[in-house]
């Protein structure tokens, strides 16, 4: 069975940061694109960030480029988001997404995503 399970979520004042994981289960890692996606209140889906696990590939919205990192621990079946610079704006559910083969273009694109964790929610407020 394939799991993606969030954790790391919280309510941080702006300016701060934070680490969010997921912890993966059921499927081959290396083989699928590794996505963060987030839902801000009464928004869509935004795509934040991707990566391949078993290349140095890095991707990132425009609006997180220089705060977000995102890597992996392949060891430990484990994908992480690091959260900097936090702002008001960041404020929504954090999904972990996962998209066989994907390719570059695919990251933005919601239904190519095949798999989805439950989410974990940010809330950036003073």
């Amino acid at each position: 069975e394939v799991q993606l399970v969030e954790s790391g979520g919280g309510l941080v004042q702006p300016g701060g940061s934070l680490r969010l994981s997921c912890a993966t289960s059921g499927f081959t890692l290396s083989d699928y694109g590794m996505s963060w996606v987030r839902q801000a209140p009464g928004k869509g889906l935004e795509w934040v960030s991707s990566l391949y696990s078993h290349i140095t590939n890095t991707y990132y919205a425009d609006s997180v480029k220089g705060r977000f990192t995102i890597s992996t621990d392949n060891a430990k079946n484990m994908v992480y988001l690091q959260l900097a610079g936090l702002k008001p704006e960041d404020t929504g559910v954090y999904y972990c997404a996962s998209a066989y083969s994907a390719i570059e273009s695919d990251f933005r694109d919601e239904r190519r995503y095949d798999y989805w964790g439950q989410g974990t929610q940010v809330t950036v407020s003073s």
